[in-house]
């Protein structure tokens, strides 16, 4: 037995759209006779400049100054199946890679500072039982909400959300399966680099965790409980917060998409604060995108979790809104 859990949001307020607008006029975004791209040649960028108008809400958009990359980790008790090409456990190995490889690279390179969010709660294999109880579920959810308070209070005016965890993309996947409809194998990707044997212990996986989880598909906290993880739950209520305290946030990667579900599931219209930063090989990354009619920034087609995924696009955002300003 579950019982209902619940997490106060205050409503969430759309972007501007009369920024949006002006910003869409300003690029010739939408002059179809000159160009496609309007007659600055901006092409995607005009929209991207007018999204992140209209999350400032002013025209042109403001260049970005103190982007925050925030990055959410936790275990996962179904590494234990064989699912991931890392052994269980091992999560702190992905974690002290975060802190000093690539993604600490490319954000010193991009002028972005780097919080990593260790989450204490492990979720148990949820092909057999529930990864959290209720109150971890609504422990790391808040915290996940404190951790936007804490950035956008300290000054952030971009964030970008990343996950990483040994396996977490097998509750990714179930959680974007159940709340989308999809079929098993039509959501399950090669995460971490698995070979076929392993991708077909990932998918029996993700077929009993998605028969488990489907009773509790009406009440999102309750299928975070059933099939996700303390990193899913907190990156949840990091992106309802930042939608409720009006800043844009770039998505990294599949389990950010699978958590992004959640919280528009738990609070519509969030998803207007969001940008996706790239394509993924994942297949439940593009039926996340496809289910909250988002499209991604850049075509990448990055694998597993990508964590880097938002700070290769976050000098192009910088850009668009750059060259708008200059208009």
């Amino acid at each position: 037995m579950t019982r209902s859990m619940t997490v106060e949001l205050p409503r969430i307020e759309p972007p501007d759209g009369s920024a949006r607008a002006a910003v869409q006029r300003l690029a010739g975004a939408d002059n179809t006779v000159a160009s496609p791209a309007g007659p600055l040649g901006l092409g995607k960028l005009a929209t991207v400049g007018a999204w992140l108008a209209g999350c400032q809400g002013g025209c042109p958009p403001r260049p970005v100054r103190a982007p925050r990359v925030v990055v959410f980790a936790a275990e996962h008790g179904i590494a234990e199946r064989g699912v991931s090409a890392r052994a269980a456990g091992t999560t702190s190995e992905l974690v002290a890679a975060v802190k000093s490889g690539a993604v600490a690279e490319l954000a010193d390179a991009a002028g972005a500072g780097v919080r990593v969010v260790e989450m204490e709660q492990a979720a148990r294999p949820i092909d057999t039982e529930d990864a959290l109880t209720p109150d971890e579920v609504e422990q790391a959810v808040r915290r996940g909400m404190q951790v936007a308070d804490v950035e956008v209070d300290e000054g952030a005016d971009l964030l970008v959300a990343s996950g990483v965890g040994v396996a977490a993309t097998t509750p990714a996947a179930v959680l974007v399966g159940t709340l989308t409809g999809t079929e098993p194998v039509a959501v399950v990707g090669r995460g971490s680099g698995i070979d076929d044997a392993a991708w077909m212990r990932k998918t029996t996986a993700v077929r009993d965790a998605m028969r488990r989880a489907k009773p509790r598909m009406a009440q999102p906290l309750d299928l975070l409980a059933a099939a996700g993880g303390a990193d899913l739950a907190g990156l949840a209520g990091f992106l309802l917060q930042a939608a409720v305290r009006r800043t844009p946030v770039l998505l990294g990667g599949v389990t950010v998409l699978a958590a992004a579900v959640i919280a528009e599931e738990l609070a519509q219209g969030a998803r207007d604060w969001w940008l996706v930063a790239s394509s993924s090989t994942e297949p439940a990354h593009g039926v996340a995108m496809e289910h909250l009619d988002l499209e991604p920034l850049l075509d990448l087609q990055l694998g597993g979790e990508a964590p880097t995924a938002g700070l290769l696009a976050l000098p192009l955002l910088t850009s668009a809104a750059r060259l708008l300003a200059d208009v």
